[in-house]
């Protein structure tokens, strides 16, 4: 097993704070044990068994979904009485439930019912047992003929009722809070499911510091900027409980880009990237946050860098490593505002790859960029071409059963058609449709795979506001990006320049500092930066 281990985990430390293994069992495998954190998880197995069991839902708590189910496997070949052992195959490859359903194929699914009904078959030797494979059942059982939405709320349930069953269960409390958590409204802004997960998990926060799962769930519990803030101590706790874990390494991200603390996302996701090797998506998905970060500090340059050694990497035919390769381009350009680089951004230009064009929301990506880019440069024909483009794409997501994909392409396709009618010169009307579009977008959340919208729909709508010189209503419109986007550069900029046009010199005076210091590490020079020391200086 030693061996296998050493191979399977492929993250080695020489000292380690994972889970509590017999002292014969960690001598062993002193130097293939990553440090994960400390799971105690009690199956019905061997002690072998046991140990390395801890060890595998430790690397699931922080999403290692390759080595969890290489994990699972060997623990099943130790003792193939574990049942338990394929209950962990299963759930690991059901993957990230915040990326749920986009994940899903029917052969993957049908994959999770075979490892359950062989975790029934090897033997599941406890009530408790027999409990958690009926809990993934209801989940994957008869997935042909329920839709996702039935299945999820019905897994949700069965996990609830699996923690109460099992209150001195801390592992029941820590899955269900996760699925609920995962189970949530993106138009629900009142956060009940997300809310409702952190109550289970903050009081686990003070009793189990250590575990990798508490901390990880809590910071997606709070990725939504008007709760972002209660996130900040798990995210700061995180990567110091699993730090041999790319997953862990990147996620505190997530709240840090909700606050606008760039500087740490950039350090975060850069030992993500560096960590996740060349073997899983982790490296692309971080290197997109990253990117992101250094181009709200005008550093455009360490952001193509950074872009740069991620396409470097072997190619992943994942949606979050798909979603990257298409994002990280676009947002150069976009962010810099480089209309006509954007207008033109290539299709694929490594279709073999990556594959991302399989990943109708991946594609989409690349359609809004070049619909904003030739919009803005004033080609509306070509504008629309990608509106018709996006409005197939919505469709091609309802097809493969994407609700949340099809409804933000949707808003992604009546943007660029509002932009469009701008670039026809007819302002007014689309200045109504962009304001529309910005109500849409506001009243859902982003997913997790990204950072943010490539650009806030409001965001546009205050630029456009600007342009036609409506300078103290396009400030209103910064306002409120700035407010939901803390220390975003383009809403900063533009909101400093409506200021100025609107004769309000204190304002823009005030947004000048905030951008100064912003760019105060820029390595790109930028009109935005000239122009705050300009009324800095007058």
């Amino acid at each position: 097993m030693r061996g296998a281990l050493s191979v399977l985990l492929s993250i080695t430390a020489a000292s380690s704070s994972v889970s509590p293994v017999s002292a014969q069992t960690q001598t062993a495998h002193q130097h293939a044990i990553p440090r994960l954190g400390t799971v105690e998880f009690r199956v019905e197995c061997t002690a072998a068994a046991q140990a390395e069991f801890n060890t595998a839902m430790a690397l699931y708590h922080s999403f290692a979904w390759p080595q969890a189910v290489a994990a699972f496997t060997a623990i099943a070949r130790t003792d193939p009485t574990c049942g338990m052992a394929h209950w962990g195959h299963a759930m690991s490859i059901l993957e990230n439930p915040f990326g749920w359903p986009a994940t899903f194929t029917p052969p993957r699914l049908d994959s999770v019912v075979a490892a359950l009904d062989t975790a029934q078959a090897a033997g599941l030797k406890s009530k408790r047992e027999q409990d958690y494979v009926a809990a993934v059942g209801v989940f994957v059982r008869g997935h042909a003929m329920k839709p996702y939405p039935e299945r999820m709320k019905a897994f949700d349930a069965a996990m609830a009722s699996l923690m109460a069953t099992y209150p001195d269960d801390t592992e029941a409390r820590v899955l269900s809070a996760l699925i609920t958590s995962a189970n949530f409204d993106p138009t629900d802004k009142n956060y009940t499911n997300q809310l409702k997960a952190a109550a289970i998990l903050e009081p686990l926060f003070k009793e189990h510091p250590n575990h990798p799962g508490v901390a990880h769930y809590l910071i997606h519990s709070y990725d939504y900027p008007a709760i972002a803030e209660k996130g900040l101590t798990a995210a700061k706790a995180y990567a110091a409980i699993a730090p041999d874990a790319p997953h862990a390494l990147h996620m505190p991200s997530h709240i840090f880009t909700r606050v606008g603390y760039w500087k740490e996302s950039i350090a975060a996701n850069r030992e993500s990237a560096r960590v996740s090797g060349e073997t899983v998506f982790d490296g692309h998905h971080a290197t997109d946050y990253m990117v992101y970060a250094h181009l709200q500090l005008a550093q455009d340059a360490a952001a193509r860098q950074a872009m740069a050694a991620s396409r470097s990497r072997p190619a992943v035919d994942n949606f979050g490593a798909a979603f990257a390769y298409a994002a990280m381009p676009a947002r150069l350009l976009l962010e810099a505002g480089d209309w006509a680089g954007a207008a033109a951004l290539p299709l694929d230009p490594n279709k073999d790859a990556y594959l991302w064009q399989k990943y109708p929301q991946a594609e989409a990506i690349n359609a809004v960029a070049r619909g904003i880019g030739a919009a803005r440069s004033g080609n509306a024909a070509a504008a629309r071409d990608e509106q018709a483009r996006l409005l197939a794409l919505r469709d091609a997501a309802r097809t493969a059963q994407l609700p949340y994909w099809a409804g933000h392409i949707d808003i992604q396709a009546a943007l660029v058609g509002a932009l469009a009618l701008c670039a026809d010169g007819r302002s007014d009307v689309c200045i109504t449709e962009l304001k529309a579009a910005a109500v849409r977008e506001d009243a859902t959340e982003k997913h997790v795979v990204t950072p943010g919208p490539l650009l806030p729909a409001r965001e546009l709508l205050a630029d456009t506001l600007l342009v036609v010189g409506k300078p103290a209503e396009s400030l209103a419109e910064y306002e409120v990006v700035m407010k939901k986007e803390p220390n975003r550069y383009r809403a900063i900029a533009g909101g400093m320049a409506a200021a100025r046009a609107a004769g309000d010199d204190k304002r823009a005076r005030a947004l000048a500092a905030e951008l100064l210091k912003l760019g105060a590490e820029s390595d790109t020079p930028r009109d935005g930066l000239r122009q705050a020391k300009e009324i800095a200086g007058g």
